[in-house]
C-alpha cells in the first residue's frame, strides 16, 4: 500500500458536488479545458493535470448521476462517503471562521447533503490523520458544547483584559521592541558627539544665543568677585598676625640655685676637671683628669695615659674647661690600682676639693663629671649603689693584678669619663671614675656604654697613691704572698689558697695550700679579689688577723705584711 502523502495523492472535499463547481474552477495545466481531469476543491488532483495522451481511468462501478465520480488517489479509489467520514464535521458541529466569512460557510453547509453517517474511514486515512489508538480525548468538539460564535464575558479575545494585554489581542499591530539589556547595568552611551565649537565660533559664529552669552559673562563676573572678596579677607587676616610694635615682657629668674644644688656643685667643680688627649700617629684616645694641687698635678687613670707612657712618639695634652690647652707630662702611674698622675705647667689652675670616701653611705647622691666621647664638661647624677665592691680591671701586663675596691654608682659613666671626678652633694671629690660594666662583661674602657653600673676608685685610696706618686714616683703595695681562687660550699664563700710563696707573710703565718680564707680582721672575704683589696687596705709592716678554715675546722692566724 502506497503512502497517502505520495505525489499522486488527491485531497477532496467530501461534500463537494459537480454542480457546485464554478466555471472558473477548472484550471488547465498542460492541456485544454476539454481534457478530462478530476476536480477537487477547485483544483485538479494533487495540483497537477493529467497529460493529454493519458487514458481515462475506467471505474467499473459507475456511480449514480447525482454524485461525483470517484477520485483516483495514489492507487486507491475514494468516494464521497469515505472522504466525509474522514474529514467531515460531527453531527451538530458548526463552522466558524474569520469575521464576515461565517454566513457563506453556513450556506455551503446547507447546500451539502449530510453524508457523514457512521461509516468508518479507510485504514489509510485513519493511520495518516487519525488519533492513536487508546487516546482518551478527541479533537472534535463534544456534542452539545456552546456555539463558539457566541462570545461571553470570559472570552479570551473580549473584555478589558484583551484591550490591556496586546498578547491576547489578535489584531494588535506588530512592533519591534528595544534590544535586551544586560544585568550588569546600562550600556555605554553611544550618542554621537557633535563638533566642538571654538571660542571664535562661540562668540561670533551665531551658534549660541546672545542671552546665553550674557548669562555666562554674568556668572564669570560673579565668580571672580567672590574670589576677590575671599582673597582680600584672607590677606587682611594674615596681616593681623604680625604686629611690629609688639614687645615681650621681661621674665625674672624663676629658679633658685641654693648652695649644694647640682647646678651650684657643677659650677664649682667643672673648671677643675680637664680633658686628657693622647695622640700617636693615627691612633689615640680621650679621658678625663682632676686637678688636685696648684702646681698643676692632675690625677687620672693609668689606662688613659698608658699609650703615652709606652710610645715615645705619643703626645699628651690637657684641655681645660675654658678651652685652654697645655702639654702634660706623666709624673707616675700605678697599674695595680689604675692610678696615674700627670703634670701641666699652668699658673693658678682651679683645684678640686678632695673629700673622704669613708664617709659615704649607700644612697648618697653623687655627680659624675668628665668628657665622655670627647664632650668636655659633661655632668651626670646618680646615687651610691654600693661600697667596697671588688672590681678586676684589664691587666696592662702579665705581672699586673689590677683590682680596685670600688664605689658603685648608677650615675652615667661612658668612655671618656675615665679619670674624671665623682663628687658628693657638697662638691668634694669622693672618687675617680674608672670603669663600667656592660652586658658583655667588665671593661675598664667602657666601650660598651653605660647601663647604670659605674665604678670609681675611692678617693681615700687615690689620695694615698697619688701622694706617693708625686713625692716618690711610685707606690708600694702590701702583699700576702699567695695565689687564691674563689670558692663556695653552698653555705659560705671564701678564697682558697692555691700556693704559698716561700718566705712571704702567709708562709710565716702558717698558711697552707688548701686553706680557705673567710675573713681579714673584721672584713668578710667572699672571693679572691676581695682578699686582694682587703690586704691592700693596710700598709707594709702592719699585722692582720686571718680567719681560715682547714679541714672543716676554723683557725685564726696572724700575718705581718
Amino acid at each position: 500500500m502506497s503512502s497517502p502523502w505520495s505525489r499522486q495523492a488527491t485531497t477532496e472535499r467530501p461534500d463537494a458536488r459537480a454542480d457546485d463547481a464554478r466555471p472558473d474552477d477548472d484550471a488547465v495545466v498542460g492541456g485544454s479545458p476539454d481534457d478530462d481531469a478530476t476536480v477537487t476543491n477547485g483544483h485538479r488532483a494533487n495540483g497537477h493535470a493529467r497529460p493529454v495522451d493519458a487514458e481515462e481511468p475506467v471505474d467499473r462501478d459507475e456511480p449514480d448521476a447525482g454524485t461525483h465520480a470517484p477520485s483516483v488517489t495514489n492507487g486507491h479509489t475514494l468516494d464521497d462517503d469515505e472522504m466525509a467520514a474522514a474529514f467531515g464535521r460531527p453531527p451538530g458541529g458548526s463552522r466558524t471562521g474569520p469575521e464576515g466569512a461565517g454566513d457563506g460557510a453556513a450556506d455551503a453547509d446547507h447546500r451539502r447533503p449530510d453524508r457523514t453517517g457512521t461509516r468508518e474511514p479507510s485504514v489509510a486515512l485513519a493511520s495518516a490523520f487519525g488519533r492513536p489508538q487508546g487516546a482518551p480525548d478527541t479533537l472534535q468538539r463534544p456534542v452539545g458544547a456552546p456555539d463558539p460564535t457566541e462570545h461571553g464575558a470570559d472570552d479570551l479575545w473580549d473584555g478589558e483584559t484583551a484591550e490591556r494585554n496586546p498578547w491576547r489581542d489578535p489584531s494588535a499591530p506588530v512592533e519591534l521592541g528595544a534590544p535586551a539589556v544586560r544585568e550588569g547595568g546600562p550600556g555605554p552611551d553611544r550618542r554621537a558627539l557633535g563638533p566642538r565649537l571654538s571660542a571664535r565660533e562661540l562668540l561670533f559664529g551665531r551658534r549660541v544665543a546672545p542671552s546665553a552669552l550674557v548669562l555666562l559673562a554674568v556668572v564669570a563676573l560673579l565668580v571672580g568677585a567672590v574670589g576677590g572678596v575671599v582673597g582680600h579677607l584672607t590677606a587682611e587676616g594674615s596681616d593681623a598676625l604680625i604686629d611690629p610694635g609688639a614687645t615681650l615682657a621681661q621674665v625674672d629668674a624663676g629658679k633658685e640655685r641654693p648652695a649644694g644644688s647640682i647646678a651650684d656643685v657643677a659650677g664649682r667643680v667643672v673648671p677643675a676637671v680637664v680633658s686628657i688627649e693622647v695622640r700617636s700617629g693615627t691612633t689615640g684616645g680621650t679621658g678625663s683628669g682632676v686637678v688636685v694641687d696648684a702646681r698643676g698635678d692632675i690625677v687620672t687613670n693609668n689606662h688613659v695615659v698608658s699609650l703615652a707612657a709606652t710610645d715615645p712618639r705619643a703626645t699628651l695634652e690637657a684641655v681645660f674647661a675654658s678651652g685652654m690647652r697645655a702639654t702634660a707630662r706623666i709624673v707616675g702611674r700605678d697599674p695595680q690600682t689604675d692610678i696615674a698622675v700627670v703634670k701641666v705647667d699652668v699658673v693658678n689652675p682651679v683645684v678640686a676639693q678632695l673629700g673622704r670616701s669613708s664617709d659615704l653611705r649607700v644612697g648618697d647622691g653623687v655627680i659624675a663629671i668628665g668628657s665622655p666621647l670627647g664632650l668636655a664638661g659633661t655632668v651626670t647624677t646618680g646615687i651610691v649603689s654600693s661600697l667596697r665592691r671588688p672590681v678586676r680591671l684589664d691587666a696592662e701586663s702579665a705581672d699586673a693584678n689590677p683590682v680596685i675596691d670600688a664605689i658603685q654608682t648608677d650615675a652615667a659613666i661612658n668612655p671618656g669619663n675615665s679619670g674624671g671626678a665623682l663628687v658628693d652633694s657638697t662638691g668634694a671629690v669622693v672618687g675617680i671614675n674608672t670603669a663600667i660594666r656592660t652586658l658583655g662583661g667588665t671593661d675598664s674602657s667602657g666601650q660598651g656604654g653605660s647601663i647604670g653600673l659605674g665604678f670609681a676608685i675611692p678617693i681615700d685610696d687615690a689620695r694615698a697613691i697619688a701622694q706617693s706618686l708625686i713625692t716618690t714616683g711610685g707606690f708600694a703595695h702590701t702583699d700576702l704572698g699567695v695565689n687564691a681562687k674563689s670558692v663556695t660550699d653552698g653555705t659560705s664563700d671564701g678564697a682558697q689558697i692555691l700556693n704559698v710563696r716561700q718566705g712571704g707573710p702567709a708562709d710565716r703565718a702558717g698558711v697552707l695550700e688548701g686553706d680557705v680564707v673567710t675573713r681579714v680582721d673584721d672584713r668578710p672575704i667572699a672571693s679572691a679579689d676581695e682578699l686582694t683589696v682587703a690586704i691592700r687596705e693596710h700598709r707594709p709592716g702592719e699585722t692582720v688577723t686571718l680567719g681560715v678554715v682547714r679541714g672543716g675546722r676554723p683557725l685564726s692566724l696572724q700575718a705581718q705584711l
